[in-house]
């Protein structure tokens, strides 16, 4: 399944060079306001050095890895819910993703423009929360004027959902967003989930610095302190950096620009680590002459549902999984040796699935 990114933040923040160097696209970037209009959608690798091992030992005719999708949202402004620079187009490009990706400018640079004429990345991260909030407001008090009348006919279900619309409602009017909130009850999950609320998606922070300040300055210090009010994650980067490593051509060519700078991995690589921590994914991977390939799914996914994220056929068919650990795939040499040594594993449809099984599913349809 992968996960979908959406990377948002105030104009010339540098979202759409973070948008090229994370999936290798081509949006345009312009020192303008809303030079990205419509959503631009990338798709970026998944740098797992797991699959590239099992390539090495299995030799297969394609390799497929998992992948993340980036899509790049036009930069929001003060006034976006009430439809100022098209925001509301904007804000309903959001509602589709798994995790917001929010890039806060942390450089000081003439030639750019600010919106508001300075850096202040607390003032810029407020601003984008406060439109995200003011649009789920204008949601939730659309749905309680529905509500409410079926409540008054006694309706038990929708008597529920006005004490839950209520609760999200206060919320938000403190000046919260309901992300703040890391103990929603079930029905309030449902309601999340159902009315695709902005401010309830979990947030990756991503401090965009200047090319000599790597490690982060004054500006980037602010992020982190406001990211640490709602326990969200905060990711210092440059994405001019990112965008010169992700045009290199090789792996070891990327290494050696990284070593250069002083850098452990890229950027993109950092944020998909985060984004899989935070939504709970984890990837099992299918190995054969014809294709060694990474599959993203969800911790606690059961064998069978494994199987349709390869095909529903396989789902509705599934027979049983034949299922070696990474760690002992490696260890004795492959699938041959492995079955060899009784370390390949059947299991049934109810067996919850592991981080870095190799799997192979038998079924019949």
């Amino acid at each position: 399944m992968g996960f979908k990114c959406g990377i948002v933040g105030l104009p010339n923040v540098g979202k759409s060079t973070t948008f090229n160097a994370l999936s290798r696209g081509s949006a345009e970037s312009s020192n303008f306001p809303f030079c990205t209009i419509e959503p631009n959608v990338g798709i970026a690798s998944v740098n797992d050095k797991r699959l590239y091992k099992l390539v090495e030992m299995v030799n297969p005719k394609k390799v497929t890895p998992a992948v993340v999708e980036f899509v790049d949202i036009a930069g929001l402004v003060k006034g976006a819910s009430t439809g100022a620079g098209l925001g509301n187009k904007f804000l309903s490009h959001i509602r589709d993703v798994q995790v917001v990706v929010h890039v806060v400018r942390c450089f000081e640079d003439e030639d750019i423009v600010h919106q508001e004429g300075s850096v202040d990345p607390r003032r810029d991260i407020e601003t984008i929360d406060t439109e995200l909030m003011l649009a789920d407001l204008q949601t939730i008090e659309n749905r309680m004027n529905k509500s409410s009348k079926l409540a008054k006919s006694g309706d038990k279900h929708y008597k529920q959902e006005m004490e839950v619309l209520g609760k999200f409602k206060e919320q938000l009017e403190k000046g919260e967003p309901l992300r703040m909130n890391d103990k929603h009850t079930k029905d309030e999950l449902l309601l999340i989930n159902e009315l695709r609320l902005l401010s309830a998606k979990p947030v990756i922070y991503v401090a965009n610095v200047s090319e000599d300040e790597l490690n982060g300055n004054k500006y980037s210090t602010v992020v982190e302190d406001t990211a640490k009010k709602e326990n969200a994650p905060v990711i210092v980067l440059s994405s001019k950096i990112e965008e010169e490593i992700s045009k290199l051509d090789t792996d070891e060519e990327k290494r050696e620009f990284m070593e250069m700078l002083g850098l452990e991995e890229s950027g993109l690589d950092k944020l998909i680590k985060t984004g899989y921590s935070m939504l709970g994914l984890i990837t099992f991977f299918t190995a054969g002459e014809k294709e060694v390939r990474g599959w993203t799914i969800k911790k606690e996914t059961t064998a069978k549902e494994a199987a349709g994220t390869i095909h529903s056929d396989i789902e509705r068919g599934f027979i049983r999984a034949e299922i070696i650990s990474y760690d002992d795939y490696v260890a004795v040499g492959g699938e041959k040796n492995a079955k060899e040594k009784g370390l390949m594993r059947l299991e049934g449809k109810d067996y919850i699935m592991q981080d870095g099984d190799v799997v192979y599913f038998r079924f019949n349809v």
